[in-house]
């Protein structure tokens, strides 16, 4: 199973302008993508469907995305691909 990871919503109507462009919240997409997205500006998608380049992480106690949370707790659990 793939791992994913909490990763912003850059888009310009989901920045709060007021608090040095942070995002307002955080989405969850595979881990396996953030790297290849940082690096090359290739586009995620977040388990929402929402699609958006990695530009920045989260801090801890980052909001998240409730509908990408939902999905996320109604995965199964388990390990990487290696099990």
């Amino acid at each position: 199973m793939s791992q994913t990871a909490v990763l912003p919503d850059v888009r310009p109507d989901a920045t709060d302008r007021t608090n040095d462009d942070d995002p307002k919240m955080f989405h969850y997409v595979r881990k396996d993508k953030v790297v290849e997205s940082a690096v090359m500006g290739n586009m995620v998608v977040a388990l929402c469907g929402e699609t958006f380049p990695v530009t920045r992480s989260p801090k801890p106690g980052s909001p998240v995305c409730p509908a990408c949370k939902e999905i996320f707790n109604k995965l199964p659990r388990g390990g990487g691909d290696d099990e």
